[in-house]
């Protein structure tokens, strides 16, 4: 039987959860409040986003050892650090944040998950989504709210991929097989807009 170095049989996002705490991630007034399922206020007007919330999306998304992953607006970096931890040292995840305050506490955060090597935070380029010239991505996650389905996005994503994103207020899980999309819906949730320009 497969087992983690938490103990988690056979459940790598229970095993993520129980190696990558939260807390490090956190602004210090708000570290008390780390075990409460909500999200919590980062800098910048910017959430960490409820654990429940990031959960349901990581089991979503379904991340492999060794995959290539694109997190869009990683924010506080947990959701980076996670990432990383699912997509093993075979792996690469690649975070991209708008906010260059942020990103800066974010990479400390990673260094103290012990995640670099595997992750990176990066500060999104102006007018770029995502982040195109590393790509394609095996998947990618989206912590903000989209408008509708990105193209640029979509053109990141490998064939065989998924991504998970809200769009509007209703979770997405899309699966790319060549030209086709498979695009289910997950329920509804609240996210900070997300920035395509």
């Amino acid at each position: 039987m497969a087992r983690d170095d938490s103990g988690h049989d056979d459940d790598p996002v229970a095993g993520a959860f129980a190696a990558v705490p939260r807390t490090p991630f956190l602004p210090a007034e708000q570290r008390r409040h780390a075990e409460v399922d909500a999200p919590l206020r980062i800098a910048q007007g910017q959430t960490n986003s409820q654990p429940t919330t990031v959960e349901i999306m990581l089991r979503l998304l379904e991340v492999r050892p060794g995959d290539r992953v694109l997190d869009v607006g990683a924010g506080s970096g947990w959701t980076t650090a996670l990432l990383a931890h699912l997509a093993g040292p075979r792996g690469r995840v690649i975070g991209v944040e708008r906010h260059e305050a942020l990103v800066e506490s974010a990479r400390a955060a990673l260094g103290e998950a012990e995640a670099f090597g595997v992750a990176e935070v990066r500060v999104a380029a102006d007018g770029v989504l995502g982040a195109p010239e590393d790509g394609p991505y095996d998947r990618i996650l989206v912590s903000a709210e989209a408008q509708g389905l990105p193209d640029a996005l979509i053109e990141q994503l490998a064939d065989g991929g998924v991504m998970v994103i809200p769009v509007g207020t209703t979770m997405h899980r899309i699966e790319r097989h060549g030209d086709q999309l498979r695009d289910t819906e997950h329920g509804a949730f609240r996210f900070v807009p997300l920035v395509e320009d």
